[in-house]
């Protein structure tokens, strides 16, 4: 294998196994409002009144269980973004989202993901 070849693959960042049933955990925070209206990477507008989420990595369409590891609130998101590229976290969620996770007043909030279907 060439260095420039190992090169590329140590570019391609860390994988996340996407298949139903695999979890991760992380900490979440949420889409600030004046993102909302705004373009995803999958080319859909981000609402405020949808249950979708950013995760780096994941497939557009994925649905994920998301659970606040604090209150033990659960939601069940589809991913159609990319990020969060803050380090440390590992999902953005829409507001709908983290207003029923009870997530709002802190920002974020310690969470599992649990891949439902891709």
């Amino acid at each position: 294998m060439s260095a420039c070849w190992l090169l590329l693959a140590g570019c391609a960042g860390p994988s996340v196994d996407s298949t139903p049933g695999s979890i991760q955990r992380g900490e979440a925070s949420y889409y600030a409002s004046r993102y909302v209206g705004q373009q995803t990477a999958s080319g859909e507008r981000l609402s405020a009144q949808q249950l979708t989420a950013a995760h780096r990595s994941l497939p557009f369409g994925t649905r994920v269980r998301v659970t606040n590891l604090d209150n033990d609130r659960h939601v069940i998101v589809r991913i159609n973004d990319r990020g969060p590229f803050t380090r440390g976290r590992i999902i953005d969620l829409s507001p709908l989202a983290a207003r029923r996770l009870g997530m709002l007043r802190s920002g974020t909030a310690p969470v599992r993901l649990e891949v439902l279907s891709r």
